[in-house]
């Protein structure tokens, strides 16, 4: 599925929203972001991700319980082994716009990702981007 592909179309009575807001919660450390960005890569065990995320397995452990019962990871047990991923895309996109954010409140000008291959600003069509 392409960024941008899918139109909100829910309403501010919607009875999503108070779930959508644990989400956000769920989704407010900076560990749990960064073990959702090392599962974009796919599947890892507690140890990689420990690894990857620079915290100990015990700590990622802990956050990946909450990102289970939030329903953003999914396990697979291989013999004593527990392996972790991703249920959808979702979470993947909904921290990938948080970074992209996090990067216009940082460089201040025009981020990358506003940028073609050659670097330069990418056309845009009443205030969203062009997507030919």
């Amino acid at each position: 599925m392409r960024e941008g592909s899918q139109r909100c179309t829910f309403d501010v009575e919607s009875q999503y929203v108070d779930l959508a807001a644990e989400v956000f919660t769920l989704l407010s450390d900076a560990t749990r972001i960064r073990v959702i960005l090392a599962l974009r890569e796919g599947e890892m065990s507690v140890s990689e991700l420990a690894e990857r995320v620079g915290k100990t397995p015990t700590v990622v452990s802990q956050h990946l319980a909450k990102l289970r019962w939030g329903k953003i990871v999914q396990a697979r047990q291989e013999g004593n082994r527990v392996f972790y991923s991703l249920i959808d895309e979702h979470a993947r996109e909904l921290v990938a716009q948080a970074v992209f954010q996090a990067q216009h409140v940082v460089n201040g000008a025009l981020p990358e990702h506003h940028r073609n291959a050659r670097g330069l600003p990418r056309e845009t069509v009443s205030g969203r981007e062009a997507t030919s």
